[in-house]
C-alpha cells in the first residue's frame, strides 16, 4: 500500500473516544520521532515506555523474548493500540500482543528482521523495498513536523535565528554511521559551502546531531560566527525547528533518512549533500525524492526553484487508523 507520493495530505479516519496508545521506544531520537508523530497525528496522548533490554538480549533482537527487566513495556492495562520503532522493540512488543489476549492492535515502524508477522500492521518506508499484505509504504517517514507547528516557529522565531540577515540558509549535519565516517574532504566540503554561502551575504544557521565527530563541529562553530553565521553548540533550547520554519533554503547532508524527510516537511527548498560510504536504501531514497520535486542533490550553488511541502505523517496515521477500525470490528463480530 503506497502512501505519501508527493504531499502527504490526506484525511485521518476518526477513532472512537478515549482510545489508548501505548509507545515503545528503544530511546533512539530518529526512532521516537516517528512513533510521536504517528501518535500525535491520529489525536492521541500516548503512554511512552522505553526499553533498554541488556546486551544479550538486545544482540539477538528481534529473535528472542524480551528482556524480564522490561516487563512493564507488556505490562496491563493493555491499551487498544501500541506502536514500536526499533528491532530492540519487536520482542515485547509482541510480548504485549500476546499478554492481551490479541486485543492490543500491534503496529512496527520500519522494515522489520523477523517479517510480517512483527505487528498488525507495519509501516516501512518504500525505499526499504518491504511489502506484504499488512504493509503500508510511505514515501517518507513520519516525523513530529507540522504545519502549525512551522507557522508557529515563524510567528515567533528564536532570537539566536531572527538576529541573523535574510536569506537565510539552514545547514542541517548528520554524522558517522555504519555506512561511513567524514574525514577531512567530507569536513572541508561543508566548510566550503559554509563559508561561501556567508561570503555571499547570507545569514547561515546550521546545527548538529547526536552522530556529528567533533572536528566537524568544531569546525562549523568556527567558520559559523555573528553576526551572518549561527551554530548551536547544545547550549539552550534547539532551535531546529525554527531553522526549519525561517529558512529561505536547507541543505541536509544525506547520511539520515529522518533529517531529510524533516527538512522536506518545510516550505523551503531542500539540497542534499551526499554523504559518505555506499548507502543503496538512502540512494533509492534520494531519488525517489527527487523524482518527486522534493529535493535537489548540491551541485555548488543554490538555484531559483520552488516546491510545495512532503510529508507523509498524516496518511499513515489516517492507515493506522483504518487499519484499527477494521481489526476492531472484526474482533467485535467474532
Amino acid at each position: 500500500m503506497p502512501l505519501g507520493e508527493a504531499r502527504g495530505a490526506s484525511s485521518r479516519s476518526a477513532l472512537p473516544p478515549h482510545t489508548t496508545l501505548r509507545i515503545l521506544s528503544d530511546g533512539r531520537a530518529g526512532h521516537e520521532a516517528q512513533t510521536l508523530g504517528i501518535a500525535e497525528a491520529l489525536g492521541l496522548t500516548p503512554d511512552l515506555r522505553r526499553i533498554a533490554p541488556r546486551s544479550h538480549y538486545a544482540a539477538l533482537a528481534p529473535f528472542a523474548p524480551p528482556d524480564p527487566g522490561d516487563a512493564r513495556a507488556y505490562a496491563p492495562p493493555y491499551p487498544d493500540i501500541a506502536i514500536a520503532a526499533g528491532r530492540r522493540t519487536i520482542p515485547a512488543l509482541q510480548r504485549l500482543k500476546r499478554s492481551s489476549g490479541g486485543r492490543t492492535f500491534t503496529v512496527y515502524v520500519n522494515r522489520p528482521a523477523n517479517g510480517l508477522g512483527a505487528g498488525d500492521l507495519i509501516v516501512a518506508p518504500r525505499h526499504d523495498g518491504f511489502s506484504g499484505g499488512n504493509v503500508v509504504t510511505p514515501l517518507t517517514p513520519a516525523n513530529r513536523i507540522t504545519p502549525e507547528r512551522l507557522a508557529d516557529a515563524r510567528a515567533a522565531p528564536d532570537p539566536r535565528i531572527a538576529a541573523l540577515p535574510r536569506p537565510r540558509v539552514a545547514l542541517i549535519v548528520g554524522g558517522d554511521s555504519r555506512h561511513g565516517a567524514y574525514g577531512a574532504t567530507h569536513i572541508a566540503e561543508l566548510e566550503h559551502i559554509a563559508a561561501s554561502l556567508l561570503a555571499s551575504g547570507r545569514g547561515v544557521m546550521a546545527t548538529a546531531s547526536r552522530r556529528t565527530p567533533l572536528a566537524l563541529r568544531e569546525t562549523l562553530r568556527r567558520v559559523l560566527v555573528a553576526p551572518r553565521g549561527f551554530f548551536w553548540d547544545g547550549e539552550g533550547e534547539n532551535p531546529y525547528l525554527s531553522m526549519l520554519a525561517n529558512a529561505d533554503a536547507i541543505i541536509v547532508t544525506g547520511d539520515s533518512v529522518n533529517m531529510v524527510g524533516e527538512a522536506i516537511a518545510a516550505a523551503a527548498p531542500v539540497y542534499v549533500v551526499p554523504a559518505p560510504g555506499r548507502r543503496s536504501k538512502i540512494d533509492a531514497y534520494l531519488a525517489a525524492l527527487t523524482d518527486a520535486g522534493a529535493i535537489r542533490m548540491w551541485r555548488g550553488a543554490l538555484e531559483d526553484w520552488g516546491r510545495v511541502p512532503v510529508n507523509a505523517t498524516p496518511d499513515i496515521a489516517s492507515a493506522v487508523a483504518r487499519a484499527y477500525l477494521a481489526f476492531a470490528a472484526a474482533r467485535r463480530s467474532s
